[in-house]
């Protein structure tokens, strides 16, 4: 049983190894979808919304990572 739980760990981990930085993508992609559906922000707006969240996220990411 305990293998199992190894194996799961290490296929959620090829996936998901910063989890703050998933759930800002997943927060920016929400933030960005309401703003362009709902506030009718045109849709090239939404995408450098979006390129310059995923930038500032990862950014982000990389000055915890250097912390460590």
């Amino acid at each position: 049983m305990k293998f199992l739980r190894i194996a799961a760990d290490e296929l959620i981990g090829m996936f998901i190894d910063d989890g703050s930085l998933a759930l800002w993508s997943v927060v920016l992609i929400a933030i960005v979808t309401a703003a362009v559906l709902w506030l009718g922000f045109p849709g090239l707006w939404g995408g450098v919304l979006l390129v310059l969240g995923c930038v500032a996220s990862l950014a982000a990411s990389v000055m915890r990572a250097v912390r460590r």
